[in-house]
């Protein structure tokens, strides 16, 4: 739609925030007012409003898009949504290595194990790891533990780690990131390790970059949120 209005405004929406367009509060798909828990993510909302020009565009406001999701989608069961990401540990990418050649083995090994590491040791958790691609379950414990981490983070949070797992394909890496412990670059860099060793053997597909572009954007974005909460 075109853009309709000239003033974005943050107002104090008791111990949260909304957003005002001419003084009129913005709402989510679902109607509902989008009141956000922080003020620096609401300024960074309305920064997104305002850098609308001629036409409002959705693709550009990736905070609007995760606020939409925490408040529509997530909020109204968090705990189901939490464990939906908590199963990316059933199939963790990390735990599954390459059986050859032996620089690729070696890189998952320097980029992954360290990852792992702090896992096992900041949930009190063991992981099986195995090379190939055939199933191999983590320990009982394991799933249990990561599905409580995940069970503790509120609606918001649980939005902006939606993309992190899922463009991983990595409860580990979307914990490691919550936790502060790796940026957007270093979890980028760990999920798409095939990706990427790929693309430097047999040269980079047009089509694969535009997609990876957006899929980096959209990481990125996500991991900006998680850091204004």
């Amino acid at each position: 739609m075109k853009r309709f209005y000239t003033q974005v405004d943050v107002v104090a929406e008791g111990s949260d925030w909304g957003i005002r367009l001419d003084g009129k509060p913005v709402r989510t798909p679902a109607r509902v007012p989008l009141i956000v828990p922080t003020a620096p993510l609401a300024d960074a909302i309305v920064a997104e409003w305002a850098a609308q020009v001629d036409t409002i565009k959705p693709a550009t406001m990736p905070l609007t898009g995760l606020a939409n999701a925490a408040i529509d989608r997530i909020a109204p069961d968090p705990l189901r949504f939490a464990h939906g990401l908590a199963r990316f540990a059933e199939s963790e990418l990390l735990c599954y290595r390459a059986e050859g050649p032996a620089p690729l083995v070696a890189r998952q090994a320097a980029a992954w194990d360290p990852l792992l590491g702090w896992a096992s040791a900041r949930y009190d958790v063991a992981f099986v790891v195995t090379a190939g691609i055939l199933h191999v379950g983590q320990p009982p414990e394991t799933l249990t533990r990561l599905r409580a981490a995940f069970g503790a983070f509120d609606s918001f949070r649980l939005a902006a780690l939606n993309p992190v797992v899922t463009i991983c394909g990595s409860a580990v890496l979307g914990l490691a990131v919550a936790d502060a412990h790796i940026d957007a670059a270093q979890a980028w860099a760990a999920g798409q390790l095939d990706e990427i060793w790929q693309a430097e053997q047999w040269g980079e597909d047009p089509l694969a970059a535009a997609s990876r572009i957006e899929r980096q954007e959209a990481l990125r974005a996500a991991v900006d949120c998680l850091a204004l909460l």
